[in-house]
Order: C-alpha cells, then sequence, then structure tokens
C-alpha cells in the first residue's frame, strides 16, 4: 500500500450529516458508492486520474448528492457516513 493510500486510509472518519452540509451548500460533497474503496477514489481524485474517476461517473458509483437525498438527510441530521476530505471536495459514503 502507497504511503498516499495509508494515509487517506487513516484519515477515513465517520461524520454525521449535521456537520457535512455547509460542504453541501458549498456543492462540495461527493457521494461513493458502497462498493467502491473510499480511499481508493480519493487516490484517483488526488493523483488527478480522469479515466476511473470518469467511469466511476459513468457508472453511477461516484455523483452529487440529489435535492432529494439531501432534503431527506436534513429530516435525520444525525443519519452517519464514512467521509473522507480530498480538497476541495468531501467525499461520503454511507454507512453500511
Amino acid at each position: 500500500m502507497s504511503d498516499l493510500k495509508a494515509e487517506l486510509t487513516d484519515s477515513i472518519d465517520q461524520a454525521e450529516w449535521e456537520w457535512l452540509i455547509p460542504h453541501s451548500e458549498r456543492d462540495a460533497v461527493i457521494l461513493v458508492a458502497l462498493g467502491l474503496d473510499l480511499a481508493e477514489v480519493g487516490m484517483a481524485i488526488v493523483n488527478d486520474q480522469t479515466s476511473p474517476v470518469q467511469h466511476w461517473i459513468a457508472e453511477g458509483l461516484l455523483y452529487k448528492p440529489s435535492p432529494q437525498q439531501k432534503a431527506d438527510w436534513n429530516l435525520n441530521q444525525s443519519k452517519r457516513f464514512k467521509a473522507l476530505i480530498v480538497q476541495p471536495y468531501v467525499l461520503i459514503q454511507e454507512d453500511e
């Protein structure tokens, strides 16, 4: 495992939606599908690897939360996610 991947893996933490709202308001939250490794996605973004990122977007595995999802989460602000900050984005993944 590369040092960057280890660092990103160690940076993954739990976050409640309430804490993510300010990031969502600045359109910086990206939802990562459960089948993807959050650290791998973070590495691809940090390393500007457009090919896998574009593939994930095309497959619907990487996307911005919909207005309906945000509305649902606003009703349950304690909903928890795995989160990884990869400036300028916050990658989130729903807890399994």
